[in-house]
């Protein structure tokens, strides 16, 4: 597979010549000459990164990378005739990646685009890897990262404390959880006698998953104890 660039740069000359050098190490290079254009291109997606010279009609380049960072978080390598050591500091402080002087070899400037890519791709697993898989009960889902649920891909609407407490059943999944223990996780505060505030708030839950108590799908009562989310059988997964 081909890794598509962008380059934005009014020198149409070293356009050419950095699609050229590049495009044989598996890569595919779009030119654009402003920085209004650059913008658009940029932040439309699709690219894996972008090359992009401070010194552009239009919108320089520390504009377009400002405007940029607001709407993508793709890597940005800035290219710059300037060596003013102010300028790259203000370039990297925006968000660019990295900061080559146009007086760049073409050797260290593949060197530098491959680490840029390298750390991206890196940061992108690192970010997946973080993220926690959605919690899944045959057609309920549960996004933790999102704190969010949905049922057969509708979403729910859902209090903070009927979320709290869906999740704790859901985690448990085939497992008794006591009124008790829904309390202290779901609504942070101890059990109190008589106290059936759980009750009512399952109840609402019930009632947004479409669930019949007599027959339920997802929460069962456990009569005396709390409440089970049932482990669904392979019909009810597909």
């Amino acid at each position: 597979m081909r890794t598509n660039l962008l380059i934005v740069d009014d020198d149409v000359k070293l356009c050419r010549l950095v699609k050229e050098y590049l495009e044989p190490f598996g890569y595919t290079v779009d030119a654009v000459h402003d920085g209004v254009a650059g913008l658009d291109r940029a932040a439309a997606g699709g690219y894996a990164a972008v090359i992009l010279d401070v010194m552009l009609p239009g919108r320089n380049g520390l504009e377009v990378l400002q405007a940029l960072r607001q709407r993508s978080n793709v890597p940005v390598l800035m290219l710059t005739a300037l060596g003013d050591e102010s300028d790259r500091i203000a370039g990297l402080e925006i968000g660019a990646d990295d900061y080559l002087p146009k007086t760049f070899s073409s050797r260290e400037l593949l060197a530098r685009l491959r680490a840029v890519l390298r750390r991206s791709v890196m940061a992108a697993a690192a970010a997946a890897e973080r993220a926690p898989a959605p919690i899944v009960v045959g057609p309920l889902a549960i996004d933790t990262a999102a704190h969010a649920a949905s049922i057969g891909g509708t979403p729910l609407v859902l209090t903070p404390v009927e979320y709290d407490i869906l999740l704790s059943l859901a985690r448990a999944a085939g497992r008794v959880k006591t009124r008790e223990q829904l309390l202290l996780e779901a609504a942070e505060r101890d059990f109190e006698a008589f106290d059936r505030s759980i009750d009512v708030h399952v109840s609402s839950i019930r009632r947004k998953l479409g669930d019949d108590p007599k027959e339920p799908r997802f929460i069962e009562t456990v009569r005396g104890v709390g409440y089970r989310m049932r482990r669904p059988r392979a019909a009810e997964t597909r």
